[in-house]
């Protein structure tokens, strides 16, 4: 493992969230900065953005990463200790943080840059605390987004059943022993590759971020808890009724980076939400795929960081 890439990682901070120790690192923390909060992907952590913290440090900001509960070195709680994980409790995470950790000291208000299941929080907490965000940067945006938001929830008061069977088979899905197949025939390299549209960008280092925290012995439970989450949250923690709560009232700035050659979450979709949405500003970055912030690091700093100046919440 590359010791200069992890040297910033060596100081690892701990914060109790409703009991449950959070990993979360700083650099650059002053009253002075702005601060930006980074949010990783699903399977990922805090040292994903391993070629982003000191750039935005260097430009003026004051950059925090987290460990989303469940995720890293943050605890991972399953079903009997929290019923569910979803971008809800995620938000709730990332607020009470904001709140608790950068507010006594920096009470300027917080830009947060998410990939992917990060980015979906990124945009929850735009909705829940508009007040806090003076702009948020998703890349990509996990969610489909659905024009037809009504006969959607429509439909959602007739899902219970259909839920509860779900919840039954998640429980009794063999989980640990999926993640133990992964793990002994080394396939998270595969996923990496189809996640990533630049094989050189798959270094030793990145595929002990993924698998590290992939054989805790409480990595089933959690990834448990957030199968259960994510597929019978309700409707108002979906992309598409998100979006329509922040088209109504324009509080917050939104800007998507978007890898032209992400397999994971189709260009389609980021071109569907900028049609939708005209006010959403899109960035198409050629050649990268899912995870633009590793793969094409500089370009994705330099697009953040002009975004970030011309907001005039700042």
């Amino acid at each position: 493992m590359s010791l200069s890439i992890f040297s910033k990682y060596k100081d690892c901070n701990y914060w109790n969230w409703n009991g449950f120790s959070i990993a979360w690192y700083v650099e650059n923390e002053n009253n002075n900065n702005i601060p930006l909060v980074l949010l990783h992907g699903f399977g990922a952590s805090s040292k994903h953005w391993r070629k982003n913290m000191s750039t935005f440090a260097n430009y003026g900001y004051a950059v925090y990463s987290l460990d989303l509960l469940g995720f890293g070195e943050s605890d991972q709680p399953g079903i009997n200790q929290i019923d569910r994980l979803d971008n809800g409790i995620w938000c709730d995470q990332v607020t009470d943080f904001i709140n608790e950790i950068i507010r006594p000291i920096n009470k300027k208000k917080v830009v947060i840059i998410g990939n992917s299941l990060g980015g979906l929080i990124a945009l929850t907490c735009a909705v829940s605390t508009p007040e806090e965000l003076s702009g948020i940067i998703l890349s990509p945006l996990p969610d489909p987004v659905s024009i037809n938001l009504n006969k959607s929830i429509k439909k959602s008061y007739f899902n219970d059943f259909k839920m509860n069977i779900f919840k039954l088979i998640i429980r009794l899905s063999p989980i640990e022993f999926i993640l133990f197949l992964i793990n002994r025939f080394g396939l998270i390299p595969f996923f990496l590759k189809n996640a990533y549209f630049k094989n050189e960008s798959i270094d030793n280092d990145l595929i002990h971020i993924i698998k590290k925290p992939s054989k805790r012995s409480t990595a089933a439970r959690a990834l448990r808890a957030m199968c259960v989450g994510m597929t019978t949250r309700s409707n108002k923690l979906k992309s598409s009724f998100l979006l329509k709560i922040m088209n109504e009232n324009r509080k917050v700035p939104l800007l998507l980076i978007w890898g032209e050659k992400d397999n994971f979450i189709p260009l389609f979709y980021g071109k569907r939400i900028a049609k939708f949405y005209p006010w959403v500003e899109l960035e198409i970055v050629a050649n990268s795929g899912h995870c633009v912030h590793d793969e094409d690091h500089n370009i994705f700093n330099n697009l953040s960081n002009n975004w970030i100046k011309e907001l005039n919440t700042l």
